[in-house]
């Protein structure tokens, strides 16, 4: 029944404005449509897509399992209000996964929400964002899901990522020559993640990342894009490091995870995570390598007496490569290898090894493509796994 409001409020929504606004068609991939206003002080580009994905697990030992999904399927819009100085975007999630994680601190309902943010350049080059947006955390899980190189992200995002939270970001950027460009960012947020309504049950989260980009920006933000869709003509470099301190952390990752409960009530402890990354693309090659980090004051949740509750902070490392070249008729092939090593004295986890190979197919870049990879998960001490993936990918 939700699901059927917000669709009816779209459908109502653009007819609306569409039928009183000046409106335009913009290219395939970028955005159903364009509003507008007559007196120019207020625009909107409204698009959507849809991610449709074939999956096959085999672990030694078990039946193969495979299945079909909507993966992702959303709705954009963004634009500027008032002033082009003052910008927002508004992003809603329709598929399973996107909506998932519904709890009473959602006030159990589903989690439509993805971003609801405004960006305010109020001087020069700073802009203060404020809303629930991603975190200035590990490149990889900035990248948007519409543009990644394979058919989803790493195992080390999935592990350590810190995500979307509601907060306030302050970006700035200067040149320390006519090429070499530092962005700065810092950021303070709930630290519960994205959709949490019912107060903030620890402290808060701070975030800093700097960014040097010594050779001059990527074509079209090339550096927050998978593969080298624009073919950089001269080599481009973009090097990245986080650093997160989540205060009085309630969750098992940070702000990700589950809650670690207490019989008086939750468990806190101070979560640190640490992320260093690089972007290099030219002439259809590409290169992206992460490191990650967490740690925790104490990791092992504690009941009022001092016994165990069960609930453990997810601490450890996890390092990321991945590569890709792109042929002149836009098959691209790709591969990665990812390795994750939580504390097993902590976590009780075996390290993980995951190589993957893909090939892809971009048909309109990003906008319209074929993805498939196959990975081969080796769990030391543990059972194996082989995964094979196939999604189409279309974005208005």
């Amino acid at each position: 029944m939700k699901l059927k409001l917000v669709l009816v409020v779209f459908a109502f929504f653009t007819t609306y404005f569409v039928s009183g606004q000046e409106t335009t068609a913009p290219k395939f991939g970028k955005g159903l449509f364009n509003l507008v206003g007559k007196d120019s002080t207020w625009t909107m580009k409204i698009g959507a897509r849809m991610q449709i994905l074939a999956i096959s697990n085999w672990e030694n030992g078990a039946p193969n399992e495979s299945n079909f999904s909507i993966r992702r399927s959303r709705l954009k819009f963004d634009g500027f209000a008032f002033t082009p100085k003052l910008k927002y975007k508004l992003e809603l999630g329709l598929s399973n996964r996107d909506i998932s994680g519904a709890s009473e601190f959602t006030g159990n309902a589903p989690r439509y929400i993805l971003d609801a943010v405004m960006k305010w350049n109020f001087s020069g080059n700073f802009v203060l964002w404020f809303g629930q947006t991603k975190l200035p955390g590990n490149r990889e899980r900035v990248i948007s899901s519409a543009n990644m190189q394979m058919v989803d992200r790493s195992l080390l995002n999935s592990r350590f990522n810190i995500d979307r939270d509601i907060g306030v970001q302050l970006k700035h950027h200067f040149n320390l020559s006519e090429k070499f460009i530092l962005r700065e960012t810092i950021s303070i947020s709930q630290g519960e993640g994205r959709n949490v309504t019912t107060g903030n049950i620890g402290g808060h989260q701070y975030t800093a990342r700097i960014e040097a980009l010594p050779f001059g920006k990527f074509l079209g933000k090339g550096d927050y894009s998978g593969s080298d869709l624009k073919r950089e003509k001269t080599p481009k470099l973009a090097i990245g490091a986080t650093y997160d301190f989540n205060n009085n952390a309630v969750k098992t990752r940070s702000n990700m995870g589950s809650y670690m409960r207490t019989d008086t009530g939750f468990y806190e402890t101070n979560i640190t995570t640490f992320f260093l990354d690089a972007m290099f693309k030219y002439k259809g090659f590409s290169f992206m390598g992460e490191y990650a980090n967490r740690n925790a004051k104490d990791a092992l949740a504690k009941n009022e007496d001092g016994s165990l509750t069960g609930d453990i902070v997810q601490v450890g490392n996890g390092l990321n490569l991945q590569a890709g070249f792109l042929t002149k008729k836009d098959w691209e092939i790709s591969g990665r290898f990812t390795s994750i090593e939580l504390n097993k004295t902590i976590t009780g986890k075996n390290k993980e090894n995951q190589y993957t190979l893909g090939v892809s197919k971009y048909i309109v870049g990003h906008s319209l493509k074929v993805q498939s990879d196959i990975s081969y998960l080796a769990i030391i001490g543990g059972n194996n796994e082989l995964m094979y993936r196939l999604q189409f990918d279309i974005h208005f």
